[in-house]
């Protein structure tokens, strides 16, 4: 049997978009990681530094997803980045925006992969985060205006009091945030190693 030049360039052709493929994965795989990454260190910034850590995230992980569409983890980590991008944000008309990215991403994680049990719950929990939010930023605006009641003259001592009842709560809260992503990390991780590779 011969081959035409037109059965060789085809050859080639389909060989060089096999290669493209496999490293368009591997690259939105890289991606994902380092979205994953940054997402898990900025459970260790002060807020501001956090927010900005979780939208540097956020870009890379939509950029994995422009390379691989339904990459399930990828949606994933997108979910929990907008999550935590909502918790941090006060106002609740943009939270709730944050929020309803949040369960889209989950929503389409599970539908990539409906046996995960962790991307079922996740979808769960997202449906109560707002209320949630909301219980949160009020107790805080409660606790700012019971500190305001009783300020000293100068108002030093209660702005001290304030800021340090602030680093508190932010400080309980990424701990919290952080407990939730190693437990997801270490139950993917355990999913990972436990399924066979496909090929």
């Amino acid at each position: 049997m011969e081959f035409s030049e037109n059965d060789f360039d085809r050859a080639l052709l389909s060989e060089c978009n096999s290669k493209n493929a496999e490293e368009n994965l591997h690259e939105a795989e890289i991606l994902t990681r380092w979205g994953g990454a940054l997402l898990e260190l900025s459970q260790c910034q002060n807020p501001c530094g956090s927010k900005r850590m979780i939208i540097d995230a956020i870009s890379h992980l939509e950029e994995a997803l422009l390379i691989s569409p339904t990459k399930h983890d990828t949606l994933w980590y997108l979910a929990n980045a907008q999550k935590s991008l909502a918790f941090l944000t006060p106002d609740l008309d943009e939270a709730k925006n944050y929020f309803d990215k949040a369960y889209e991403c989950f929503k389409k994680a599970v539908q990539e992969d409906p046996q995960n049990e962790l991307y079922k719950k996740s979808l769960e929990i997202i449906v109560k985060a707002p209320e949630l939010h909301v219980k949160i930023h009020k107790e805080g605006f409660d606790q700012e205006q019971s500190g305001q009641s009783s300020s000293t003259p100068n108002g030093k001592e209660s702005k001290r009091q304030q800021s340090s009842d602030c680093d508190l709560k932010y400080d309980i809260f990424g701990w919290i945030i952080l407990a939730m992503y190693m437990a997801a990390w270490v139950k993917m991780a355990k999913f990972h190693i436990s399924s066979p590779p496909s090929r």
